[in-house]
């Protein structure tokens, strides 16, 4: 059974379903009754036109529990209006969906779980397992949401800076489960990318890529982070490095900027430098610049005050960082190297201890505490 072809096929049957006048709720899971099937009849006599059989058995499956709803008479017109079986036709439906998916009523959490089930072909006890919670959670936050787009009519033209932010919080989720969502996101960028022209589109998928890239130097084998200054570069995907440049010299050339052109533009810079020593922190720093221009995100002017650390030195990175809200995440593990690359280290130290009890993961506060540990051995008469 080849799950990938099953899973690239899910959008856009499901699209067919809501196109042909089922609302999303039924069809979604008509769709997902289906998939059930075809994983039971394919191996033993796969299909000629595999998508043309999910529509007819998907909706097939629509009619059944439509003739069983209470709604039986309102819905006449479309069990009398079952096409006959044959190739299902070419229209994608697939960018139609994406703009459901991550519909402004939705919160982000649930854009990004009925994205990967809808669009992403995953079951729910898949998306539990990447996000570490119970089967049945997940199976309600799903319904919840599928009942709120359920109504909703796109007669106008969907909001694409919505899905990008959808699509890339369910990127830095990275891996966690049987799912590799990363991987998963990187796939569904690139299948907007296909069905959308959007040099935004172009940007994210290129920023996927430029950070997956690096992926496998971020940890050592004990599970431990490798900053980027530490990581060993020839561990790093080329090929991925290679097109995620291509795509996003592709991008800035229709001169149309948007925030994850510059964040990839960002990305090539720490990808194409032989060493940290060797990194144009300069241009990073006029990338970042453009970045406050677009976003005004105090975490990018905290990103910012790292870069001007490296191309002005660390007091100058001190200067940008003062600005900030002490209380921004990280705040205050940047402090602490930017301290240490000033030589004071009994302040980096202290920052470190203090940043390593604030850290959002295991992983991070290891690492700053291992960071403390390592000043306050040097510090020891």
């Amino acid at each position: 059974m080849d799950e990938a072809l099953l899973r690239s096929l899910t959008p856009s049957v499901l699209g067919v379903l809501v196109r042909r006048g089922a609302d999303f709720a039924a069809a979604e899971d008509a769709v997902q009754d289906a998939l059930v099937e075809a994983v039971r009849v394919w191996a033993a006599d796969p299909p000629r036109d595999p998508k043309g059989w999910l529509v007819t058995a998907a909706w097939r499956k629509f009619l059944d529990a439509t003739r069983a709803d209470t709604a039986r008479r309102r819905r006449e017109d479309l069990v009398d209006e079952e096409p006959a079986p044959g190739p299902a036709p070419a229209a994608d439906d697939t960018l139609r969906l994406y703009f459901l998916c991550a519909h402004p009523s939705l919160t982000p959490a649930s854009a990004v779980a009925l994205t990967l089930r809808a669009v992403g072909g995953l079951t729910t006890r898949q998306i539990a397992r990447a996000y570490l919670v119970p089967e049945a959670t997940m199976a309600q936050r799903i319904s919840r949401a599928k009942r709120t787009v359920s109504g909703v009519r796109l007669d106008r033209p969907g909001d694409v800076a919505t899905v990008l932010r959808t699509l890339y919080l369910v990127f830095n989720e990275g891996y966690s489960g049987d799912v590799d969502l990363a991987a998963e996101a990187i796939r569904l960028t690139r299948q907007l990318a296909a069905a959308i022209d959007h040099p935004e589109v172009a940007g994210l998928l290129a920023l996927m890529l430029l950070h997956h890239a690096r992926r496998a130097a971020r940890t050592a084998p004990d599970g431990s982070l490798v900053p980027l200054a530490e990581q060993d570069r020839r561990r790093w995907d080329t090929r991925s490095v290679a097109e995620g440049i291509g795509i996003l010299q592709t991008a800035l050339a229709r001169d149309r900027l948007g925030e994850f052109q510059a964040q990839a533009a960002i990305a090539a810079l720490h990808a194409d430098a032989p060493t940290t020593e060797e990194t144009d922190w300069v241009q990073i720093v006029e990338w970042y610049d453009e970045l406050v221009r677009l976003t005004d995100s105090p975490v990018v002017r905290l990103n910012r005050a790292v870069a001007v650390g490296e191309a002005d030195g660390p007091r100058a990175g001190l200067a940008a960082l003062a600005a900030l809200d002490g209380s921004l995440p990280r705040h205050t593990a940047v402090a602490a190297y930017l301290h240490e690359r000033d030589g004071d280290l009994p302040t980096a130290a202290r920052l470190y201890a203090e940043a390593a009890h604030r850290a959002p993961t295991l992983a991070e506060r290891d690492h700053l505490t291992r960071q403390a540990a390592r000043l306050n051995t040097h510090l020891r008469p």
